[in-house]
């Protein structure tokens, strides 16, 4: 018998995105692609500060999620760097600068968000 409370849990991990951020205009592009993304309900962004300072509650999450996706802003890959030092090795990653987008010359349009959004979208999608 079912009731109004069964639910699946099937697809029930979140899928979550950890953009760079950084103070660069790629790290803005990064942060408003996750952000954009979140809200189309292609993932969840998630903190990234929170991985680096090894709070538990997130460490635990992100254990957890069905996939994790990081967008580096640039070259130095931050958010990738950051995941792999906490010890997750099984993720997607998207460079901004592989798509044409340098830092310091990349200012954050919507254009430039909008492109970041699509990929992203792609990448979470698979």
């Amino acid at each position: 018998m079912s009731t109004d409370n069964d639910t699946c849990a099937c697809n029930a991990a979140p899928k979550l995105i950890f953009p760079c951020s950084g103070a660069s205009d790629v790290g803005e592009v990064a942060d408003r692609a996750a952000r954009k993304l979140t809200r189309e309900g292609a993932g969840k962004m998630y903190c990234l500060a929170g991985i680096g300072g090894r709070v538990s509650g997130i460490m635990a999450s992100t254990e957890s999620a069905s996939m994790i996706f990081a967008i580096d802003g640039c070259p130095l890959e931050c958010a990738t760097n950051t995941l792999k030092q906490a010890g997750f090795t099984n993720f997607r990653q998207l460079r901004l600068s592989d798509i044409g987008m340098e830092k310091g010359e990349s200012p954050a349009t919507d254009g430039r968000i909008g492109q970041v959004v699509a990929r992203g979208k792609v990448v979470l999608s698979a």
